[in-house]
């Protein structure tokens, strides 16, 4: 799952742990998503979504590889 926390982040300039601690998870938490590692949960998802401003689908966007027929 591709996604744009690192670059919303930025815009909002604070780092990973003030993110972290504003979704109620740890930093490498956080970074773990940021690289890709990790898919958050929709609790998890919706809150960067109200922390960011945008819908959830602006923020995370499957692959092509993780549509149905690919």
């Amino acid at each position: 799952m591709e996604n744009r926390i690192k670059v919303e982040r930025a815009i909002l300039d604070i780092t990973q742990e003030e993110l972290a601690q504003r979704v109620g998870v740890s930093r490498q938490t956080i970074n773990s998503i940021e690289k890709g590692r990790y898919v958050p949960s929709t609790l998890v998802a919706l809150k960067l979504s109200e922390i960011f401003g945008k819908p959830v689908n602006e923020i995370f966007r499957l692959e092509k590889t993780e549509l149905p027929g690919f």
